[in-house]
């Protein structure tokens, strides 16, 4: 539906609508639950899933099958070990960010002084954060993929580790949870990563990254709650954050030193096929 170079782009716009939910869906949600008990944010998540539902079959353009992929081959993309690197990395170093917004509302509450009624207005601050890196990271990997996954996994570290520093400080606070929100940038470079290295798997490859950062979000809350559970703090979730950002980029490097010259002329052939099979 889009050019190869516009790829990463396209996949900001598509995962814009769960930026746009932190800075609009989480707030509100948030409210609700405050006023109305935690009952009534589900019930209100379940009446936007039914409407977007709706919305599905109005205004997503119908896509034609490629006859050449089946879901045999579409497995065959699980033999590839960078499949497997680029799930680690995000599995991994996208649990950062997980390990402090698991504990954000306690931690807003308990160290920086916010009352329960300021905590959406913060939650929509970190929303902003994450449309505005959505839209530059897609830009960004479109341009220099690898380098731009570096770079942000490296920025997540930085401003993840900060958190645990400024923690105490409301208006500083604000200001880092705009630049974490940056760090969803990730979310579509990794996404075109992981398409480019699947060969012809590239359904199961966009699967697979959100099954990727479901289990970021797992284990960003376990690393994250297992720290505050001895005793370092609401805020030490930063610093758990930085080290699994840390780790990302370690796996990330791994992954680049593994992609040879001829590994690469290979993978850039099997995309291409497969965007030729597409169009």
């Amino acid at each position: 539906m889009v050019p190869a170079n516009r790829k990463a782009q396209a996949i900001g716009y598509v995962m814009l609508g769960l930026a746009v939910a932190n800075v609009i869906g989480v707030p509100v949600a948030t409210w609700i639950g405050q006023v109305w008990g935690w009952r009534a944010a589900f019930f209100a998540v379940a009446i936007g899933s039914a409407f977007t539902v709706i919305m599905m079959q109005f205004f997503v353009p119908s896509v034609g099958n490629d006859a050449e992929v089946s879901p045999a081959s579409e497995l065959q993309g699980l033999k590839r070990p960078m499949v497997w690197l680029t799930l680690a990395v995000a599995s991994i170093g996208f649990g950062g960010m997980f390990a402090v917004y698991s504990y954000i509302t306690p931690t807003l509450i308990e160290v920086a002084g916010f009352s329960e009624g300021q905590v959406p207005l913060a939650l929509a601050i970190w929303g902003v954060g994450m449309v505005f890196g959505n839209l530059v990271g897609g830009w960004l990997a479109d341009r220099a993929l690898v380098p731009s996954i570096l770079g942000m996994l490296a920025w997540n570290a930085i401003f993840l580790a900060l958190f645990s520093l400024v923690a105490s400080s409301r208006p500083l606070t604000l200001v880092v949870l705009f630049l974490i929100g940056n760090g969803f940038a990730l979310v579509p470079a990794l996404q075109a990563r992981l398409m480019n290295v699947a060969g012809r798997a590239q359904t199961l490859a966009a699967a697979l990254n959100h099954s990727a950062f479901n289990i970021s979000n797992a284990v960003g809350a376990i690393l994250g709650g297992l720290a505050i559970a001895h005793g370092l703090g609401w805020a030490a979730t930063g610093w758990v954050g930085g080290l699994l950002a840390i780790a990302g980029l370690g796996l990330m490097v791994l992954s680049t030193l593994r992609l040879t010259p001829a590994h690469a002329s290979t993978q850039s052939r099997a995309v291409t096929e497969g965007a030729s099979a597409e169009d």
